[in-house]
């Protein structure tokens, strides 16, 4: 299948971040299945050519290039809801994978989703709102693991516990309570003192750490004011601005403004945490907990999860057989004491969360689903253990 995948090829657009999550995960596993990739980097695109020509350019190519899909990942409001509904008003078959409809769907998804023919939610408490929308081409899917990427590796054990994502949320707090309870907890990750790993450095943190914590808190508290981005056609309003408009929606958005080193170098210097200094909240707040690729990508290493108990994550694994949960913090410290000291059944619940990964959550199986139910070629699974699939090809926008 040929698809135009419209996505950022950089985290938050900056080159100096490296390459983002959509890149390893969706581009790489899709162009891996074996389809043609016409790879629209709109983010890159605009900012060396502005938004109306960027949007300008996807007509172009969707015209020229006649795609059978248009696979977009939307961020804010960088293209022209004008464009994207015309185009899909024509016969090709257009869909949004949103990526945070548990804390972003009323502010965000609900707007932009008639943009769309098909979308694509990981959230099952998204369902019910757009069907109250009337909006019914809603495929529930979920993160899972590219496993041409993440996978086991003959290295010996390094770290009792290991966590790597940004420090959002209460994970500061989390950390916090971990080392005050003498518990050695290794963190990476953009805004943490230790800075980020590169991606093969992530898969070998995952493979050399006894214990994998992952922290499903959503980004923004419940109790968080709603900030709506919706899809207006601002002609004249600057790129910065609309940059400017994000980070007041997000976490330490405002501190990143107060940089003033302008949004690239902001956004690659966040906030700078210290998991052994105090808290940065002044209050604590509750955030939801949800999905994350962290679930799908520590046990597709073979690494032990230990996470909070996200929405639904039973129906994807068999809880303290093949992933544990923790409730709060005291119940964190406790599991946290027992793993380390029981490593035959740490290493027992690993290899079955290895197992179910390989067999069940990988992001070929994910999108197989998503295209038959839109009814297209490539809707077929196709195990690559069963059948070598030489990769596509991939043509560049420009």
């Amino acid at each position: 299948m040929r698809i135009l995948y419209a996505a950022m090829k950089y985290d938050y657009g900056n080159p100096e971040r490296g390459l983002s999550f959509e890149h390893y995960n969706f581009y790489h596993s899709l162009l891996h299945m074996g389809h043609d990739i016409l790879y629209f980097d709109y983010m890159t695109l605009l900012q060396e050519h502005g938004r109306e020509w960027m949007n300008q350019r996807l007509k172009e190519v969707v015209a020229s290039e006649k795609p059978d899909l248009l696979f977009v990942i939307l961020f804010t409001d960088q293209f022209d809801p004008l464009v994207l509904r015309e185009i899909t008003e024509t016969p090709l078959p257009t869909l949004n994978w949103f990526c945070d409809d548990h804390w972003r769907f009323d502010n965000y998804s609900r707007e932009w989703a008639p943009c769309f023919k098909w979308v694509v939610t990981t959230a099952a408490s998204a369902l019910p709102k757009y069907a109250s929308l009337g909006y019914h081409n809603v495929i529930k899917s979920q993160w899972g693991c590219n496993d041409e990427l993440y996978r086991k590796m003959d290295v010996p054990l390094k770290y009792d516990v290991a966590f790597v994502g940004q420090p959002h949320g209460n994970r500061l707090q989390v950390i916090l309570a971990l080392r005050k309870a003498g518990i050695k907890v290794h963190v990476w990750g953009a805004g943490w003192e230790s800075g980020r790993l590169s991606q093969e450095e992530m898969i070998r943190v995952f493979n050399q750490s006894r214990i994998n914590l992952n922290l499903s808190n959503g980004s923004i508290p419940t109790d968080a004011p709603p900030r709506v981005i919706p899809p207006t056609v601002r002609p004249s309003e600057t790129f910065r601005s609309r940059v400017s408009r994000f980070l007041d929606s997000v976490p330490f958005g405002s501190q990143v403004k107060a940089m003033g080193k302008g949004w690239i170098s902001g956004l690659s210097s966040p906030l700078t945490a210290s998991a052994d200094s105090g808290s940065i909240e002044t209050a604590e707040a509750h955030y939801i907990d949800q999905i994350k690729g962290r679930n799908f990508e520590v046990p597709g290493c073979g690494g032990f999860l230990l996470t909070g108990n996200a929405e639904n994550l039973g129906q994807y694994y068999e809880i303290g057989k093949e992933v544990v949960c923790f409730d709060d913090r005291q119940d964190l410290i406790e599991k946290v004491r027992y793993y380390l000291k029981h490593e035959d059944e740490r290493a027992a619940i690993a290899q079955a969360g290895y197992e179910r990964t390989k067999r069940d959550h990988t992001y070929p199986r994910r999108f197989s689903e998503i295209f038959e139910q839109l009814g297209m070629p490539g809707g077929q699974f196709v195990n690559r253990a069963d059948r070598v699939m030489p990769p596509g090809c991939t043509i560049e926008v420009q």
